[in-house]
């Protein structure tokens, strides 16, 4: 399973990072890498969360970040 992280600047100066093929999955950041790391933590939550939920088998994850 592949995730991207895509992360781009708010107005404000916030970052703001996102995992789109996880609804739900929005982080903000003081810095572009803190907004990526709170999203990839976020995302693993939500899949532990899943996996707890449906039963479902583990599947390999791994993960792209992108700046926009």
């Amino acid at each position: 399973m592949n995730f991207s992280i895509e992360c781009e600047e708010e107005v404000d100066g916030r970052w703001i990072a996102e995992v789109p093929q996880l609804p739900g999955v929005l982080c903000y950041g003081k810095t572009a890498d803190d907004a990526m790391a709170k999203a990839e933590v976020l995302a693993l939550r939500a899949l532990a969360e899943r996996l707890e939920q449906s039963g479902s088998r583990p599947v390999a994850i791994s993960s792209k970040k992108f700046y926009l």
